[in-house]
């Protein structure tokens, strides 16, 4: 079943692009605007209720000053650029590696953008950069590879 809003990012999507569409240089990205309800459903799901991410009165007292959003929530963002964008459906994660560089608070709009580093026709993998930035500054950066589907024959 869809849910609220998730028949929009669909028809947004566009193709699926397979390992044979792949070229280095190639990317996609998706941006997202972070909301407290964002947080309180990642707390929800992932079970991590740390107070600098639930609690503004923590949070005040933290280096950050305020509430901030969970680092693997950004990270999501670049899962659902995958997913949804490039290569798309039916592209499955075999690694990924991150560096936190900035906190991500709420209202911010990330921006998760990933660019095609390096094709292994033999395994079928591709390896990304990836990169997450709030108003041009990068909050998080690091690489993923994937395993992408040939077209089917």
């Amino acid at each position: 079943m869809v849910g609220p809003g998730e028949a929009e990012l669909m028809l947004e999507t566009g193709k699926t692009y397979y390992f044979e569409d792949l070229e280095l240089g190639m990317e996609a990205s998706v941006s997202k605007t972070v909301t407290m309800a964002d947080i309180e459903a990642y707390a929800a799901v992932s079970g991590d209720y740390n107070p600098v991410h639930m609690d503004p009165e923590f949070a005040a007292n933290t280096i950050f000053k305020q509430v901030i959003a969970h680092g693997l929530l950004t990270a999501s963002y670049i899962s659902t650029v995958f997913g949804m964008k490039m290569p798309g459906p039916g592209a499955i994660y075999v690694s990924q590696s991150l560096n936190f560089k900035a906190p991500v608070k709420i209202g911010d709009e990330v921006l998760a953008r990933v660019v095609v580093a390096d094709l292994m026709p033999a395994k079928n993998r591709a390896r990304f950069d990836c990169f997450c930035t709030v108003r041009g500054k990068i909050v998080l950066d690091g690489e993923a590879n994937m395993m992408v589907p040939r077209r089917p024959e």
